[in-house]
């Protein structure tokens, strides 16, 4: 792309053309602890990622409250471009909630790791299967369109996995999810296990990865899963969500644009502005350090780095600011030089010969 660096070394990616990349942050980022997002500024946030151009938003978990409810219904009837869809256990009473919303589709989930079947289903797995199967047919016969989430995947033998992502195939499910919950896996077992589920499953049934961040690994496990054979990838603004997060939107939008090549039908410009409207509305402050959309992300102190990045900005920057519609800064310290002083007062329309640079720096350097 460009104003981005080259990366021959990655691999092309061609059977990566087609996938998807859907919006979770109205539903998982909101269970981060302490975001309570009010309807307005939900409504707020999916037309900016309507703005985004995001195919997809998962709008919320209707059975939750009256006011979750009242968002995902108002939210569905805006007439966005994009494919609504809420979350759902195996329960009649959530499945018609979702209904009631008037969504493009279902998101119904359940877990036969053995750790949840032990400890939160209370059930066994012939139990699980046959009220997941239940639930498909279910929400299938009320014309929603069905994805199935398998909870804890990642912790779940792969035959037993298998088995269920084929029952409900089998019962209409249109997408079936991987969900690494508690992010313990690593990027090459991620692609293992979908190479395995993608060959089990009809060409026509979508593979979607839904990964979270205990680790730091949910963009890598999300970007390696995509290589290895799934479709549709979540993600939310800012890698918001319970615990330390989810694949970070900004991260897997940029990262397989600029490392991949794959081009994606996004406004660029828009992520800058949606990772600030997030951090406002959820009150959660962003690291200056964060990849994308960080404070320090375009912000040059040190001198050999700012030198170069005065003759050639691609020198220290993977890509360039203006596609996210950002502007570089020269930040002026302890580790700067006479040029990034010479660079500072263009800045301000003044000039400055380099014995007064030499000055200048002597006074930054001393902190004065």
């Amino acid at each position: 792309m460009p104003g981005a660096v080259s990366t021959s070394f990655n691999p092309k990616l061609d059977h990566l053309e087609g996938l998807t990349v859907y919006d979770t942050t109205l539903r998982d980022g909101e269970q981060a602890p302490g975001v309570r997002f009010t309807q307005g500024q939900k409504v707020e946030i999916a037309g900016m990622l309507e703005e985004l151009g995001i195919p997809e938003i998962e709008a919320g978990f209707p059975i939750v409250s009256r006011d979750e409810k009242s968002a995902v219904k108002e939210i569905t009837g805006l007439g966005h471009c994009f494919r609504t869809t809420a979350l759902s256990r195996i329960k009649k009473e959530d499945i018609d909630a979702v209904i009631d919303c008037g969504t493009d589709g279902i998101i119904l989930f359940a877990s036969v790791s053995p750790l949840h079947l032990k400890h939160k289903m209370h059930r066994t797995y012939e139990e699980v299967l046959e009220l997941s199967v239940e639930a498909v047919e279910y929400a299938k016969a009320h014309g929603l369109f069905v994805a199935f989430s398998a909870e804890d995947a990642t912790r779940t033998a792969p035959a037993s996995l298998i088995e269920l992502y084929k029952r409900v195939e089998d019962a209409g499910a249109s997408r079936v999810h991987i969900a690494d919950t508690v992010g313990v896996a690593t990027p090459r077992g991620m692609e293992s296990l979908v190479r395995k589920i993608r060959g089990s499953l009809d060409p026509k049934t979508q593979l979607c990865v839904h990964c979270h961040n205990d680790f730091g690994l949910a963009t890598a496990n999300a970007i390696q899963e995509l290589i290895g054979g799934a479709d549709v990838a979540a993600a939310t603004v800012n890698g918001m969500g319970e615990r330390a997060g989810n694949t970070s939107l900004e991260e897997l939008v940029m990262g397989l644009r600029v490392l991949y090549d794959i081009d994606l039908p996004f406004n660029l410009a828009v992520l800058s502005r949606l990772s600030r409207l997030v951090e406002r509305h959820a009150g959660i402050k962003i690291s200056p350090h964060k990849p994308i959309v960080g404070d320090n992300v375009f912000r040059h102190e040190s001198g050999i780095h700012v030198a170069a990045v005065l003759e050639n900005p691609l020198s220290y920057e993977p890509f360039s600011p203006e596609i996210l519609g950002l502007k570089r800064k020269i930040v002026l310290g302890k580790h700067s030089g006479r040029q990034a002083v010479r660079a500072k007062m263009e800045e301000l329309d003044a000039f400055c010969n380099i014995g007064e640079a030499e000055q200048i720096l002597e006074l930054v350097k001393n902190g004065l």
